[in-house]
């Protein structure tokens, strides 16, 4: 038997927010095994000792359809796992694990990373929506521990289901981190010391607000836009920026290890958070990037939704615009391009706003909860 039974769909290898709770759970002295899909990949070497992981074919199909087949995929392989908890990170996965939770008489955790009914793939499409709603309902009131990502979702899941307050862990690192010049983009790309770098990282996706600055940058002569991440709207960016005739002021780079990103994101001069406004998810998400951003030290640009502003603004930490105003995001950028006095200033803040929301602050709750629970198991 192990202690936690851990899943998620996708690579935990690749996936911040699994690693630090993995890293916490560790810490206890916990032995876990975790799933994840997709291709095998090595956990950090850390990690490699007290976590067995297992990479599953990832499905191919989209929907709820998808869901069937990571479901089928990995009851199966729960079904053999016996564990004290059992660890769902994200929706797909947690009516599997409800299932093995019940099996052999464990602890169920379910983290509700999204508003997973009102993702922006379920937006325009009721029956979509329904569906999700039915299978959150149905599982999340078996879970013994929520967790979820702000404020504004644990709220929404306290109205929609009744359930006790989640706890919220902010997908923010552990601990802050400063430029490293081998690391610099300023550096590795061979910027002018006046061009201003804009920086967005993470994948490129529809909704994420990744072609919106690249649709400003003609205007914002002094800046460069940096794409730190891969996707389907890649070869649309390489495409509308020569359009534009600015291709020579953006630059795509792959992805790089959680371990390793926010020595590269600190030599930007101000982060890109601009999610569109297409579904409720958006408007209750605080993305890892807005974290990342802070704990490296640089102002963000943020999209005005609810918990982005409420950051952003409480700590003074950038400025927020209407992304779906093309003048207003231009001359946004125009302002923090223009004003070096303004992004240092900017800047001085992150600090206070990451610790208030740092992985830090929040693991001792964290594993505090976890104890609770195994002390029951």
């Amino acid at each position: 038997m192990v202690d936690v039974c851990f899943a998620l769909v996708g690579s935990v290898p690749h996936n911040s927010r699994a690693l630090r709770q993995l890293r916490a759970l560790v810490r206890l002295g916990l032995c876990i095994e975790a799933f994840g899909f997709g291709p095998p990949a090595a956990l950090p070497a850390d990690l490699q000792d007290a976590v067995r992981y297992h990479a599953l074919p990832l499905p191919e199909r989209q929907g709820p359809r998808f869901f069937w087949q990571v479901h089928r995929r990995l009851n199966a392989a729960a079904r053999a796992c016996r564990a004290r908890v059992y660890h769902a990170s994200d929706l797909y996965v947690l009516p599997a694990l409800a299932a093995a939770a019940r099996r052999h008489g464990g602890r169920l955790v379910f983290d509700a990373r999204e508003r997973y009914p009102y993702v922006a793939g379920t937006a325009g499409r009721p029956l979509r929506q329904h569906f999700w709603k039915l299978v959150e309902r149905r599982y999340i009131r078996r879970a013994d521990l929520v967790l979820t990502v702000s404020d504004g979702i644990a709220a929404h899941l306290v109205r929609d289901y009744g359930i006790a307050p989640p706890l919220v862990l902010y997908n923010a690192p552990e601990a802050s981190a400063a430029a490293d010049p081998s690391a610099s983009l300023r550096r590795r790309l061979a910027l002018p010391d006046h061009m201003v770098v804009f920086l967005y990282q993470g994948h490129l996706r529809p909704g994420r607000g990744c072609l919106l600055p690249l649709e400003a940058l003609p205007d914002v002569p002094d800046a460069v836009l940096v794409y730190l991440g891969d996707g389907p709207l890649a070869p649309i960016i390489r495409e509308r920026s020569a359009a534009l005739g600015v291709a020579d002021r953006v630059h795509l780079l792959p992805p790089v290890l959680p371990d390793e990103l926010l020595a590269v994101t600190a030599s930007a001069d101000v982060g890109l958070v601009l999610l569109e406004d297409t579904c409720l998810n958006h408007r209750l998400a605080l993305p890892n990037k807005l974290f990342e951003y802070l704990a490296a030290g640089v102002p963000v640009l943020a999209s005005a939704l609810p918990e982005l502003r409420r950051v952003v603004e409480t700590y003074r930490v950038g400025c927020v615009v209407d992304p779906a105003n093309p003048g207003a995001l231009a001359a946004a950028m125009r302002r923090l391009a223009e004003n070096p006095t303004l992004r240092r200033r900017l800047a001085a803040n992150t600090g206070a706003a990451f610790a208030a929301h740092s992985w830090a602050h929040r693991a001792p709750l964290f594993q505090e909860a976890y104890r609770n629970l195994l002390c029951d198991a």
